[in-house]
C-alpha cells in the first residue's frame, strides 16, 4: 500500500492537510460520520476541541475496526456548526490530531453547516481510507 502526499510549490504550503493524496492498496475504507458520542450514544465535550477529540477518536476506532491506521486515511471532511470558532481553536485542533493521528495529513476540507444530525453536536468527521 502506498499513499502520496502531493503539496505543489505553486499552492499555498499547507498546514494540517495535504493538497493531494493518491493512494494504492486493497482495500477502500469508507468512515461514516462521526461526532462526539459516548457509548451509550450521548454527544460529550461542551466545546469544539473537547468535540472535536471525542469525533476524532470515534473516527480512528472505526478505522482500527477495518483493521487500518491513522497513516491510512488518505481523506477527511470536517463538518462543523461554526467555522469562525473552528479557525481560533485551529492550534488547539492540531495538538490534538497530530497526538491521535500523527504528522500524516490527508486531504482535508472543512465544511461550515446549519446543524448535525445530533442537535448538541459542534462537529462531524468523515473520511477515506486506503489499507495495504
Amino acid at each position: 500500500m502506498s499513499l502520496r502526499r502531493i503539496n505543489p510549490a505553486e499552492l499555498s504550503p499547507p498546514a494540517g492537510f495535504s493538497h493531494a493524496v493518491t493512494a494504492t492498496g486493497r482495500s477502500l475504507v469508507m468512515l461514516a460520520g462521526q461526532t462526539a458520542l459516548d457509548s451509550s450514544g450521548a454527544v460529550v465535550g461542551d466545546d469544539l476541541p473537547a468535540q472535536f477529540e471525542r469525533a476524532l477518536a470515534n473516527l480512528l476506532t472505526a478505522l482500527r475496526a477495518a483493521g487500518g491506521t491513522p497513516a491510512d486515511l488518505a481523506r477527511l471532511t470536517v463538518h462543523t456548526t461554526d467555522v469562525a470558532a473552528y479557525r481560533a481553536c485551529a492550534a488547539e485542533l492540531g495538538r490534538i490530531w497530530r497526538e491521535s493521528a500523527g504528522r500524516d495529513y490527508p486531504a482535508m476540507a472543512v465544511i461550515g453547516v446549519v446543524r448535525l444530525w445530533d442537535e448538541r453536536a459542534l462537529v462531524e468527521l468523515d473520511g477515506i481510507a486506503v489499507l495495504p
